[in-house]
């Protein structure tokens, strides 16, 4: 090969070298949509449901629910966290494994393959609140919200609240001799109905979802904190969301035993003005311990 050829093609080769080493903490792939990058190793590490770890007396479950901010976009941390207080239902095999961003992962868990755009959502920041405040508790999440899905498909019967169902019940069926309680579950969801005809659904919807998870988990005062979507958008065209928030913090004076996380002034997000940062993400999370916290106080 001529030499001038040969270097070229050497440094054309070390630039796509150095650029797959470094990407930019979140890049936008050909259509303009941000992607959040995958998560990096070392891989899940499994855990013994059965066995409480060292120091702790209970074990407490709480459901994960909503579209994608509840799932998460935010950017993860470059070293995952791995209390061993606090663990996961992986989404993939439904086994345990000690939680860490992103909770709702679907790739693999040695290799994470089949990733897809999860990233720092409120749950592990929620727990690790819980955990400080008590270190007799441990905790486990059972994510089970995905991105864009309307409420239609959380309602008894659809897919989305069948599944969640069914994770709830196995998550408690799997540890013992260790009674796991289900504790709570934590919402985030709207964007999706954030328009005119979801709006005028939404509210009997979410109060019928309410009612349904409790009736089929015989739990009737089970803890339900929503959260407010987010309001970072030109403030001219925040009219839908803005009903919506206003709709979701109603929630405590329609049901009892249920709270709502004010957002709203959180404005940070990755950069499409609907997606919290990471940030925005832990405020929000510690934010539901607060909630879940005043309502116990009740």
């Amino acid at each position: 090969m001529p030499i001038r050829p040969f270097l070229l093609t050497l440094f054309i080769s070390s630039a796509a070298i150095l650029g797959a080493q470094a990407p930019s903490p979140q890049a936008k792939a050909k259509t303009g949509r941000i992607v959040t990058p995958a998560p990096s190793h070392p891989p899940l590490r499994s855990v013994d449901i059965t066995k409480l770890p060292e120091g702790a007396e209970q074990l407490d479950l709480y459901l994960l629910m909503g579209q994608s901010n509840m799932k998460g976009r935010g950017i993860m941390p470059d070293e995952p966290k791995q209390d061993p207080r606090i663990v996961m239902m992986h989404l993939k095999d439904d086994k345990w494994y000690l939680a860490r961003h992103p909770l709702h992962l679907v790739g693999a868990e040695k290799t994470f393959a089949g990733h897809d755009n999860a990233g720092v959502g409120p749950g592990l920041a929620f727990a690790e609140a819980l955990v400080a405040q008590n270190a007799k508790v441990a905790l486990g999440l059972i994510p089970c919200a995905v991105g864009g899905s309307s409420i239609n498909l959380w309602q008894k019967g659809a897919k989305l609240y069948v599944e969640a169902l069914r994770r709830a019940k196995l998550a408690q069926q799997t540890t013992p001799p260790v009674e796991a309680r289900l504790r709570g579950v934590l919402w985030l969801q709207g964007e999706a109905n954030a328009n005119t005809a979801g709006l005028t659904v939404h509210e009997a919807k979410l109060l019928q979802l309410v009612d349904d998870l409790r009736a089929d988990l015989a739990q009737p005062d089970l803890p339900f904190i929503a959260c407010t979507i987010g309001e970072m958008g030109d403030v001219s065209k925040l009219g839908d969301q803005g009903a919506m928030n206003q709709l979701l913090l109603s929630l405590p004076a329609k049901r009892a035993h249920t709270a709502c996380v004010d957002a709203r002034d959180l404005k940070t997000h990755i950069g499409d003005s609907v997606h919290f940062d990471t940030p925005a993400q832990n405020e929000i999370g510690r934010r539901f311990a607060v909630k879940l916290n005043e309502l116990r106080a009740k």
